[in-house]
């Protein structure tokens, strides 16, 4: 998903449109989840860049895309570009020598 979303439109009520933005954008990322997934890949992944238009947006992460929308919002901004891209993902194992144990707890708290 690649858009531009206004956030001031004649005659229609600007947080009403705001949430329908947001459902918009929770909608298609429900959706691009569902999609099967191919083999040897865990989850859908995705990339994602946000800003006022699309020559200034910066990468961004999935879960800071609906306070992005909110400031934007509150800043007055008249639109936003948003574009959403997914990707593969693959889980990586956790390092044994990272798992955390009773022993590195209660040393932390002598500390």
């Amino acid at each position: 998903m690649k858009k531009t979303f206004p956030l001031a439109v004649e005659g229609k009520n600007t947080d009403r449109l705001l949430d329908a933005t947001k459902h918009e954008i929770r909608k298609y990322l429900k959706r691009e989840r569902s999609r099967a997934l191919p083999e040897g890949v865990d989850f859908w992944d995705f990339d994602c860049r946000f800003g006022t238009t699309a020559d200034n947006a910066v990468v961004a992460h999935v879960a800071e895309l609906i306070g992005l929308i909110d400031g934007a919002a509150k800043d007055g901004s008249p639109q936003f570009y948003i574009e959403i891209l997914a990707k593969h993902g693959i889980r990586k194992p956790r390092d044994p020598a990272d798992k955390p144990t009773l022993k590195n707890f209660l040393d932390e708290d002598e500390e």
